[in-house]
């Protein structure tokens, strides 16, 4: 039985300021009205099975409310404590599936992929399957068609004649002129970063190269429990594993690994010039997403991902992208560089290298409109049947005023429900709770006022998610 292994999750700084640690790209609607992350769930073939989800602690609320709008159902959500690249990732998979299906066969898959031909990726698939059932590791390698310095490359034994080739090198990211040389080679493929395996035969080949990332993942699995839909692990045990990518760690050092052409238009959109490169173009060669007017751009990427009309005047060459949070203007030469401001973002101490207005939740997520000396102001959407947890402020008294749906609340000994423009007063200390009983979202304005207000100031007496 073939299991898809979803890899959920990452930095995306290349893409900031859409995508940072809280938001990955994955998450974000990027190209087409679904995110990259449920894209990849969806273009799996019918004939296999429910995915294994794997993400870090800070995106499962992300991936769980995401699963459920495309109604799908999984094999688990297992979530990693912290990132430790993806070679433990996958010994994490492997070793849960094997414990129900000693010939399970793992397709390992990155979330953030575009794949624009499908049928092709389910051939490529097939291809691999019947090798993964005699024991080989597979890698899906990409034939490129531009030189490409942010992917690894790598060498195989090219045939017209085949879809799987033995595996001759792997190469990090070359330089210009060496990626150059590989294109021109025809003897070169991009690494898709995809894998299919039998769960045993990774594990066999791990236990060779790299026990300490093995044992470590073993004793994850120790006192592991389920919270909902997700998996947890032994944190401690889980915290002293080696960070490896796959590659480094099993399939460069292996003798039993093999390449099957992946030929279905594939990016894994890590920069702006490859989201750009993706997407249709205008009359003047520009990507434009959202509210935003031109006059006399060229060859631009222009992305309105917040409220605000973003216009553009007598530019070329230019990438802009103003968001909620922040603004980027960049020259499309520089798109690979995004990381470098980012980092001194995050080292001059700015929240916006890695926190978003919008947080989501167990049951929906908030939006900070406003803050400011003694008052916070959040748009709070519940989905329907959730309810926050019962909890009370030490230090903040809430104002809530009904805008969409109707709203079962407690306060103190008191339940009632509220109706669109209608409000009510939670004074400072008094236990309460927020219910959407409805079918249809609850979407609230909540005024937080006090001399500190903090996300910390919440004491929960009693919570559906299992939240200390």
């Amino acid at each position: 039985m073939i299991v898809p292994v979803v890899l959920a999750g990452g930095s995306g700084t290349r893409l900031w300021p859409l995508s940072r640690r809280l938001h990955p790209k994955q998450f974000i609607n990027l190209i087409g009205e679904k995110t990259m992350f449920q894209q990849a769930v969806l273009r799996l073939p019918k004939s296999i099975g429910d995915p294994l989800v794997i993400c870090n602690e800070n995106h499962r609320f992300l991936a769980a409310e995401q699963l459920r709008q495309i109604n799908i159902s999984t094999k688990g959500i297992i979530l990693e404590p912290a990132a430790k690249n993806t070679a433990p990732a996958i010994t994490l998979a492997a070793l849960k599936l094997i414990k129900s299906d000693k010939n399970a066969i793992l397709l390992v898959l990155s979330s953030d992929h575009l794949i624009q031909n499908v049928e092709k990726f389910h051939q490529a698939i097939k291809s691999a399957k019947k090798q993964a059932e005699n024991n080989k590791l597979v890698t899906f390698g990409v034939q490129p068609n531009k030189v490409e310095t942010g992917y690894g490359y790598i060498r195989a034994d090219v045939s017209e004649n085949e879809v799987c080739f033995n595996i001759n090198e792997f190469v990090e990211k070359p330089d210009f002129k060496t990626a150059q040389k590989y294109v021109n080679s025809h003897k070169y493929f991009w690494n898709s970063g995809m894998f299919m395996f039998k769960a045993s035969s990774f594990l066999e080949e791990l236990e060779r190269y790299e026990p300490k990332i093995l044992n470590a993942c073993k004793k994850s699995y120790q006192n592991e429990y389920h919270d909902l839909d997700f998996i947890r692990l032994n944190e401690g045990e889980f915290m002293s594993c080696p960070s490896q990518s796959i590659d480094y760690a099993v399939m460069e050092r292996t003798t039993n690994a093999v390449m099957v052409r992946l030929d279905a238009e594939w990016s894994d959109l890590g920069s702006w010039s490859a989201l750009s490169e993706a997407q249709s173009k205008d009359s003047n060669n520009n990507t434009v997403v959202g509210e935003v007017i031109t006059n006399k751009v060229k060859n631009s990427y222009i992305h309105g991902a917040s409220k605000r009309l973003v216009a553009a005047h007598g530019v070329s060459d230019i990438i802009i992208v103003d968001t909620d949070d922040a603004i980027l203007v960049a020259s499309k030469d520089n798109a690979q560089n995004i990381k470098d401001i980012v980092e001194q973002i995050r080292v001059s101490g700015r929240l916006e290298s890695d926190h978003h207005r919008v947080v989501f939740r167990p049951w929906g997520y908030y939006d900070s409109i406003d803050n400011g000396n003694g008052f916070h102001v959040k748009r709070i959407v519940v989905n329907p049947g959730a309810k926050l947890s019962l909890q009370k402020h030490d230090h903040r008294a809430e104002h809530w005023v009904v805008v969409k749906g109707i709203a079962q609340v407690t306060c103190g000994d008191k339940t009632y429900q509220l109706i669109e423009n209608q409000s009510t007063y939670i004074p400072l200390g008094e236990v309460h709770r927020l219910e959407n009983i409805e079918s249809i979202p609850l979407e609230i304005i909540e005024i937080q006022t006090g001399y500190y207000i903090s996300e910390d100031d919440i004491t929960r007496i009693e919570d559906a998610y299992g939240r200390s």
